[in-house]
């Protein structure tokens, strides 16, 4: 019989290769995985016990956080279920296979607190989108950014991952986000007319839709076509937008998903339905959505204003 450490391989190249999942994914799983199994020091998928896993789960338990562990902070219980996902659906993979083992539904995941929303008024976004207010490339790339993260909701990796040919005449774009699905988001004339700018002043041949930008150049390398221009990383984009938040007077914490966040509560505000705000933002689960309607019910709060408590 295979050993635990030979079945988790074959498991990490059977949701990579048969499940599509990303490289990421299958990173985070060998991680969780590997700590299981070092913490268990057991090499057979037969002694996998729930005596076992419950042990394991008090150590995670009280685990501190790499960077706090001076304070004491232990890892949340929301970092603590990532472990214990993986390990169900490997489980899951090893009953498929016909080896014996502990059954995937006998675990539970841990209880967590009601996630909440990071969000910044509509006065403040307003604010953040007018921050680039200069001519030069920088300050074009970064209204581009700013305009194309509110219109479209994309994820920051989806939005590193825009190409220079992008289709500009269209409204809609086609893209491939998390487990490579295809959905279409749509472009505000706005952000169109911020892309159109950034992309006319334009000098390097990259094919990347977002480049570093150098601040100081001289003359001669400003009018020379920069061939190497590096497209932005996902940190890279995140520095920007937290750079503009603050030029834009905004104290609280600003993240590409935030904008994200303003993008669907903005749609859902306004009226729109909870399937659709799901496709746009390519949520596999409605569950993921329904999130943002605890801020977004207005016509709920309108309501209780007009028949609550009346004489």
């Amino acid at each position: 019989m295979a050993s635990l450490k030979q079945l988790k391989t074959q498991f990490l190249e059977y949701i990579e290769i048969e499940k599509g999942r990303s490289l990421k994914t299958v990173e985070n799983y060998d991680r969780y995985l590997t700590r299981f199994l070092n913490f268990t020091k057991n090499d057979n998928p037969v002694n996998i016990t729930d005596t076992m896993v419950r042990e394991f789960r008090l150590w995670l338990n009280r685990q501190s956080t790499g960077n706090n562990r001076a304070t004491g902070e232990t890892l949340s219980k929301k970092t603590q279920n990532y472990y214990l996902i993986a390990l169900r659906a490997f489980l899951k993979y090893l009953a498929r296979q016909e080896v014996k083992s502990m059954p995937a539904e006998r675990i539970e995941l841990a209880k967590v607190s009601e996630r909440t929303l990071d969000l910044i008024t509509h006065e403040e976004l307003n604010r953040l989108l007018n921050s680039p207010k200069g001519t030069d490339l920088k300050d074009l790339r970064d209204k581009a950014i700013l305009e194309l993260l509110f219109s479209t909701g994309l994820r920051v990796s989806e939005l590193c991952s825009l190409t220079a040919d992008i289709d500009l005449k269209s409204d809609e774009l086609s893209i491939r986000g998390k487990g490579g699905k295809v959905r279409v988001v749509f472009i505000s004339p706005e952000a169109k007319k911020a892309v159109k700018n950034y992309l006319s002043a334009r000098k390097d041949m990259s094919d990347a839709l977002f480049v570093q930008v150098e601040n100081n150049i001289s003359k001669k390398a400003k009018n020379k076509e920069n061939k190497n221009a590096s497209p932005l990383t996902k940190r890279s984009v995140e520095r920007i937008v937290k750079q503009h938040a603050i030029l834009a007077g905004i104290s609280k914490k600003v993240t590409p998903h935030v904008m994200r966040h303003m993008f669907a509560t903005d749609l859902l505000g306004n009226g729109a339905d909870l399937r659709s705000v799901q496709a746009i933002l390519g949520h596999a689960n409605i569950g993921t959505t329904q999130i943002y309607t605890h801020v977004t019910d207005k016509h709920l709060r309108d309501i209780h204003k007009k028949f609550h408590n009346k004489k």
